[in-house]
């Protein structure tokens, strides 16, 4: 699409949303933070794949996470029937995983342990010290079943231009700032709903 073309749907599609979202400041980052996403490699955000603050209509309980893979949104639940909404990418067809989980643990510049039958498929895959270079971004949610490690993740990303695509192996990638706003709202044991 010729650049003049992204830009008229771009600010088409601004001025559409601005009357049922509301955009969000940034949440305040540490120095690492800081210096640590200067070296994640940018990409040109779509807009719907933007940050909003909207009205909730999900139904659930404030503190809930409910992602929508089709979408390729997700969604938390805050009081006062409001809702932030957040683009992410998500697993391919292969890979995918739909369900209901709690939010067991969180952490910060996580390091990456991929299970062995990741290794398996992809022997260029090992573990990854956490940092700007490491896949699992800024900060991760890891999902639990009934107290059992589900293996996936609501996580940050370095392949920011990768949002709202499905192309991951089955974890939920999200912008750096946007899981870092996310981890900073969810508390462990929060409902997560993948669907």
């Amino acid at each position: 699409m010729p650049y003049l073309s992204r830009v008229v749907v771009a600010v088409a599609t601004t001025v559409l949303l601005a009357g049922c979202y509301t955009t969000t400041p940034d949440p305040q980052v540490s120095s690492r933070d800081a210096e640590w996403l200067a070296q994640v490699p940018k990409a040109e955000q779509d807009p719907i794949y933007a940050r909003y603050l909207m009205k909730d209509d999900t139904g659930e309980k404030p503190g809930t996470i409910i992602v929508d893979t089709r979408a390729r949104q997700l969604y938390y639940v805050l009081p006062g029937g409001k809702m932030m909404r957040y683009g992410v990418a998500v697993g391919n067809e292969a890979f995918g995983w739909t369900g209901t989980a709690m939010v067991q643990r969180k952490a910060e510049w996580p390091d990456w342990h991929p299970p062995a039958e990741m290794k398996q498929r992809w022997p260029h895959v090992r573990d990854t010290k956490g940092g700007p270079g490491n896949p699992l971004g800024a900060r991760a949610l890891y999902l639990y079943q009934n107290g059992r490690d589900t293996l996936y993740r609501i996580h940050g990303t370095n392949e920011p231009e990768k949002i709202g695509r499905a192309e991951s192996s089955g974890c939920i990638r999200m912008r750096n700032i946007d899981v870092i706003d996310l981890y900073n709202r969810v508390q462990t044991g929060a409902k997560v709903i993948v669907r």
